[in-house]
């Protein structure tokens, strides 16, 4: 008997540890952004804040640098499961959320309070929505900002200069179609693989934030850098629904609370680090051309009609509302 009675203390005990690892308390959130990028220190914040507010009964396992593989994979991940979440661009999930290109129309902010306005209002709220038909919840909004164009071959100082040049971009049709209209040759690509194409000559040049461009030292395989401006850009955090929803209450209250903290901290770094960074690329050797009123103008223009294309993918409604918003004064 007592022997009996041994054998179910240790298979109960053997159940509840069971029972006790199905039930994750390590979250796996996985970043394409370089460790010092502002975006994965912000995440290292949260991740303190959330072992604090939690009392260690919720920790998150970060894996920025492409770790586990590049913004593709990562967003995929989320969305199978195999990972709670990753921050992310946005052109990666309108892949998938396609409302998301709303947001990513050419020279639509006119400066990054009114984009963070607009994203932290009811059009936020709707695109949160829209993520969360497809299996994500979005846990916040960390500021990227402006995208500049790089490229190998020559200073970019009108239209003519964009004619032919292969740039690579993020795979989203409003990005692809706004360098079409430009006349240059865009190329949709994994930011996993751009070093080596810019490298090897796959592609002259690319666009970004001026600290993506020098946390992933494309300062070694470019030489000039223009201050387009073209798009501005958010990182999104997102998280698997199903996984997110299953968390007790008052785990879901500490990492919220995590994550604007973190959030809020980002932002706070983003105008430095961005003026730190091109001073930074200067320094390296990049020759920085300054776009004039004339060549803004001139942009504009050339990528007037995209709106109408977008409206058809992310839905005319939502487009005149962003439209709309970013012009209010």
């Amino acid at each position: 008997m007592r022997r009996l009675l041994s054998t179910l203390v240790a298979a109960t005990a053997l159940m509840y540890a069971a029972q006790g690892a199905a039930q994750a308390d390590t979250l796996r959130i996985a970043g394409n952004f370089a460790a010092d990028h502002s975006t994965s220190k912000a995440m290292e914040l949260f991740k303190t804040e959330l072992a604090k507010r939690s009392n260690g009964a919720l920790t998150a396992e970060l894996f920025p640098s492409m770790q586990l593989g590049g913004a593709r994979e990562n967003i995929d991940a989320v969305r199978a499961g195999t990972i709670f979440g990753t921050w992310i661009g946005t052109a990666f999930v309108s892949r998938l959320v396609p409302e998301v290109e709303a947001i990513s129309l050419p020279f639509l902010f006119p400066d990054s309070p009114t984009a963070l306005r607009i994203i932290d209002g009811d059009v936020g709220k709707l695109l949160d929505e829209k993520l969360a038909k497809k299996g994500f919840t979005a846990l916040g909004w960390m500021e990227l900002g402006a995208r500049h164009t790089t490229n190998s071959k020559h200073p970019i100082k009108s239209l003519d200069d964009f004619k032919g040049l292969k740039v690579r971009m993020q795979p989203n049709e409003t990005h692809l179609a706004t360098f079409r209209a430009l006349g240059a040759n865009p190329i949709a690509m994994d930011v996993k693989e751009l070093y080596s194409a810019l490298q090897q000559g796959v592609v002259d040049g690319q666009e970004n934030p001026y600290p993506i461009i020098q946390a992933n030292r494309y300062f070694e395989v470019q030489k000039y850098v223009t201050n387009t401006g073209h798009f501005f850009d958010f990182a999104p955090i997102v998280a698997n629904k199903k996984q997110f929803d299953a968390l007790k209450p008052e785990m879901k209250t500490a990492l919220m609370e995590s994550i604007k903290v973190a959030v809020k901290a980002q932002r706070e770094m983003a105008a430095e680090s961005d003026r730190a960074a091109l001073a930074d690329l200067k320094a390296k050797g990049m020759q920085f051309d300054e776009v004039s009123p004339e060549f803004a103008a001139d942009l504009r223009k050339a990528t007037a009609g995209i709106v109408d294309e977008v409206k058809k993918r992310a839905g005319a409604e939502l487009v005149d509302r962003v439209v709309a918003e970013a012009h209010k004064k």
